[in-house]
């Protein structure tokens, strides 16, 4: 009988370890390209630099993770080598780690699922706001069984370890000092190499976007999201000279009705009209979650998930062509509080510092309205409350015991069981957030007090489930069932609020915070920005479908000029409705910052990059054109103006 030889000594088993994970890694890679087989780059070439492109990632991936088991190798006296603390530690360990990244590996697939992507911001948020994602994962995934899936599979994977004689070679041989120094040195090498000179954009060499988000390691995204969630606009993208950037800016929000109070780095200014101003009209607005223009049959959908915001869109002022600016909530948030383009890094929703800002309630704040934010979960989620309680909103939340910091002057409501018919991991259903706002609007009616009550729902998100027997598709079974639920939410928010004393002189303003979804195969893909907006029971004659390519930032401009509201403005939106508007939209990701007008598009990249397309709208594709200087300026000019505002604290 052949004799065993150990092949790597001590080190077998971290051996073993490291190079099933980078086996499963790219098996976790080809999973991905049959995944997009259609929209993949499968030239040979782009395989292959795909595939070794997230070799490359992998090995430093692995290197991190087992950086500790190497100093532990390393320090580990041979004398304690095989002792039963020895094999308690190195197994425990071993099995635990291997089950984390078996975990991790069922994530990327959830998470790729989701978002066509590997883990980025949001899979950052998602380990913050633990109570939504945990409740979201137990209603959307059978757990016990994923669970018991990943032990299962863990322990195959260490019994293949066993089978291969790792953990008796690595408990059975010693290691002399040049090994370890060697390992050790090798490891901490590789481990500088990585922290020091490979970001993680270096994966995104390919125009397919697929190619270069399969490229990436997750887990090496992860933590490259988790250390810059904040970007400072002139440290990665391209800029130009401040004067000149404000400059164009001021020229661009040029207005015969604004005028401009400062001469600096500044666009505030005050809006005059002299028509006389429409009386204090109620204002109710509601953020969809997720609704995407390509579920309404007004935009070709023939599934009839909507049909009450189509017959919406006959009799309201409707946004043909309107785009939202990012891919998150809050993101919608910002853009339509701040009408503000989206600065790089998280949503100023989300950034430190974000309180006593000027925003749409203070224009409301400034002639005597009551400002409320409803939202059917805890508000805590994504830093709402911060930033809305820190901005003139008195909240209504479903609290779950979180608190505000002292700082944040306001006054929190908690929507209590009572008033709950239904409720999921992210909160409370649609029919029951719009019952709250209208009961919250009658005592504002009673006292005689004009209202802007802001209304987020939830129901279009997964695990896609809301009360049975409202519509004709069951709960939690698609994404079109929740988009057709909450459009059943929406008429019978109009149905009750129509018997109210206060609706004559109420308007209702209706917008997605983002689309459904924001993947494709071009660097941005646009089509997965186009929303649908409504401003509906203003008098019939102001009436129309707006067809001009328009921004989220946009709408309250509009709305106030219909308005006639003379006020002071930081927006960088503007009114829509005006006859020398210049049409174009602000979009972006959180390192993507995009000028499209009309065809055309421009985008930016945080390595100081830029790239110009023409956008065919037929097929939603980009096609490379030759730069353009002045249409790169104003793109420059929007995002760097906007970032210099905020990073100054010069939007107060």
């Amino acid at each position: 009988m052949k004799k065993h030889l150990p092949k790597f000594g001590r080190y077998s088993l971290l051996f073993h370890f490291m190079i099933w994970f980078l086996i499963v890694s790219q098996i976790l890679r080809f999973t991905f390209f049959i995944w997009q087989y259609d929209e993949v780059s499968w030239n040979i070439i782009d395989v292959i630099r795909t595939l070794f492109t997230g070799l490359f990632f992998d090995i430093g991936t692995i290197t991190f993770i087992s950086l500790a088991g190497i100093v532990y190798y390393t320090i580990m006296p041979n004398r304690f080598i095989g002792t039963l603390l020895d094999k308690i530690l190195v197994c425990f360990f071993t099995a635990l780690t291997t089950f984390i990244l078996v975990f991790t590996f069922f994530a990327e697939l959830t998470f790729w699922d989701e978002f066509k992507t590997r883990f980025n911001f949001i899979a950052v948020d998602y380990l913050i706001y633990t109570h939504e994602v945990v409740a979201n994962i137990e209603q959307s995934y059978p757990l016990p069984l994923l669970i018991g899936g990943v032990l299962v599979l863990t322990a195959v994977f260490l019994f293949i370890f066993h089978k291969r004689k790792a953990f008796t070679d690595t408990f059975s041989s010693k290691a002399g000092l040049k090994t370890r120094l060697v390992v050790l040195g090798c490891a901490l090498a590789i481990a500088l190499f990585f922290g020091s000179f490979i970001h993680n954009y270096q994966a995104e060499w390919s125009s397919n976007r697929y190619n270069s988000e399969i490229s990436k390691s997750g887990i090496y995204s992860f933590f490259a999201a988790f250390r810059n969630n904040q970007m400072k606009y002139v440290d990665f993208y391209t800029s130009i000279d401040n004067d000149k950037a404000f400059g164009i800016i001021k020229e661009k929000l040029k207005d015969p009705n604004a005028r401009y109070n400062s001469m600096g780095y500044s666009i505030h200014r005050t809006i005059t009209d002299s028509t006389p101003s429409l009386e204090n009209k109620n204002v109710v607005f509601v953020l969809v979650e997720s609704l995407s223009g390509s579920f309404l049959k007004e935009f070709g959908n023939k599934e009839n998930i909507t049909p009450f915001m189509d017959s919406l869109a006959q009799k309201s002022i409707f946004f043909n062509d309107l785009y939202a600016t990012g891919t998150r909530t809050v993101r919608g948030m910002e853009a339509v509080t701040l009408c503000i383009p989206p600065t790089p890094g998280q949503s100023i929703v989300k950034r430190p510092e974000n309180q006593n800002l000027y925003t749409v309630c203070s224009v409301f704040k400034s002639r005597a309205y009551d400002c409320n934010f409803f939202y059917g979960g805890d508000g805590y989620f994504d830093n709402m409350n911060a930033y809305f309680g820190g901005n003139g909103f008195t909240i209504y939340d479903r609290g779950r015991g979180s608190v505000l910091s002292d700082k944040i002057k306001t006054t929190r409501n908690n929507i209590n069981d009572k008033e709950v018919t239904f409720e999921n991991a992210w909160g409370i259903c649609d029919e029951d957030i719009f019952n709250k706002m209208l009961k919250v609007a009658d005592a504002q009616y009673k006292d005689k007090k004009p209202f802007f009550n802001f209304v987020m729902t939830t129901s279009n998100h997964r695990p896609f489930t809301y009360p049975e027997g409202k519509i004709d598709i069951p709960s939690g079974t698609s994404r079109e069932g929740a988009v057709k639920y909450t459009d059943f939410a929406l008429r019978q928010l109009f149905k009750k609020a129509s018997t109210k004393p206060w609706f004559k002189n109420t308007v209702f303003v209706i917008i997605a915070d983002h689309c459904a979804s924001s993947a494709g195969k071009d660097e941005i893909d646009v089509a997965n920005y186009h929303i649908p907006a409504f401003i509906v029971n203003l008098p019939e004659q102001y009436n129309q479908k707006i067809m001009k390519q328009c921004s989220q930032i946009d709408l309250w401009p509009t709305l106030f000029s219909i308005f006639h509201w003379n006020y002071e403005s930081d927006f960088f939106g503007k009114n829509v409705l005006d006859s020398k508007f210049e049409q174009r939209a602000l979009m972006g990701t959180y390192r993507k910052l995009v000028l499209m007008k009309k065809e055309k598009v421009m985008i930016l990249s945080d390595q100081k990059k830029q790239a110009f397309y023409s956008w065919n709208k037929s097929d939603n594709s980009l096609k490379a054109i030759p730069m353009n200087q002045s249409f790169l300026d104003e793109t420059i000019s929007w995002y760097q103006t906007a970032d210099y505002l905020f990073t100054n604290k010069l939007l107060k």
